[in-house]
Order: C-alpha cells, then sequence, then structure tokens
C-alpha cells in the first residue's frame, strides 16, 4: 500500500509528521508492504512552520500510484490559489482508495470538490471560515475527526494523529493501531 501526505511551504509539522510517524510505526510492528512518502509539487525543499526543512521523496511528476493520499494543513491559503494543486488532488481522489485531510487540509479537499455534501471537520479555529467558504459541507466542531466513507476529516494537528491510528485500524486491524499508539507512547482518543 502506497501512503502518500501532500506537503507544501507553511504545512504545520505535526500534521504531517505525526502521520508519517503512526503509518511508519505500524509498518514496523506488522512487518508489512506499507509504503510512506511526503509529496511536493515541486522537487524542491519544503519549508514547513517554524523553518524545518524537508526533502519530499517524490514530486508531482515521479510519485508512485497512491493507494491513499493524506493532505495536512498549516498556512494553506497559497496552495488554494495554485490550480496545479487543486488538479493534482482532485485527480488523486477518483484514483485512491481512501483521502483524508489533517486541519487546514480540509480547505484543499473542498476546493477540490471531494468534500461537497459531506459532514467534515478541520482546526476549531477555522471551522466557521470552512463553512462560509464551502456551504456545500457540513462542518461538525467538538469532534476530531469525521469519516465519510472513503474520505475522512480530521481536527488540527495532534487530531490527525488520533485520525491515523483509526486509519491503521480500518486498513488493517485495531490492535496494530493499539500497538502503534502504544510504541508511539500516545494515548489514543479513539471514539471521534
Amino acid at each position: 500500500m502506497n501512503i502518500g501526505i501532500y506537503i507544501y511551504d507553511d504545512a504545520e509539522v505535526l500534521d504531517f509528521a505525526g502521520p508519517f510517524e503512526v503509518f511508519s510505526t505500524a509498518r514496523r510492528l506488522a512487518q508489512n508492504d506499507w509504503q510512506i512518502f511526503f509529496i511536493a509539487q515541486e522537487d524542491a525543499l519544503v519549508k514547513a512552520r517554524g523553518g524545518m526543512m524537508i526533502s519530499p521523496h517524490y514530486h508531482f511528476a515521479n510519485h508512485p500510484p497512491l493507494d491513499m493520499l493524506l493532505v495536512v494543513g498549516g498556512l494553506h491559503q497559497a496552495q488554494l490559489d495554485k490550480p496545479a494543486v487543486i488538479n493534482w488532488i482532485r485527480q488523486q481522489a477518483r484514483q485512491v482508495s481512501r483521502i483524508a485531510s489533517v486541519c487546514t487540509g480540509a480547505f484543499l479537499l473542498a476546493e477540490a470538490g471531494i468534500l461537497d455534501g459531506l459532514s467534515v471537520t478541520t482546526h476549531w479555529e477555522d471551522q466557521a471560515a470552512l463553512q462560509a467558504r464551502y456551504p456545500a459541507l457540513s462542518v461538525l466542531t467538538d469532534t476530531r475527526w469525521v469519516e465519510q466513507g472513503h474520505v475522512m476529516t480530521s481536527g488540527g494537528i495532534s487530531a490527525g494523529i488520533d485520525m491515523s491510528l483509526s486509519l491503521v485500524a480500518l486498513l488493517a486491524e485495531r490492535t496494530l493501531a493499539e500497538r502503534t499508539a502504544v510504541q508511539m507512547e500516545y494515548r489514543w482518543q479513539a471514539s471521534p
């Protein structure tokens, strides 16, 4: 299974590092064939929030086919103004078996039309803005994540870790998610 995590300049570090840690730890514990990697628009270093520099594994033109795409949050406005990014997300959504967002990554999924008519969530500070900009969505508050068929959205930052552990339970089994949380010394909130 190929799990791609879309990163970009000013992405929130824990939005991508947390899920990466969850999936890579689950892979190690289960000794499965999951491949987890970062994808950027271009073949260049990505400067995340706080100045962390990340070298993506792949870019839009050379990544392998994905089974799951995770779109992270951060300072996302510039991404909304990039047709190539929105079109790529839309294209991937047609091909993957699961698509998910952490935090304000939901704005990118919404801009691509993936969330129309669905119940979703995002970081608590951005819930009203998401609802106002995309009235076809039903933005839920007071929830860590929302599952709607093959689409999952999570609240901000650490909520993405809880959602990622839930994805491990869905993609493999709950006991693997529990073992992963224990290995990470993380108290998993298994209910949204």
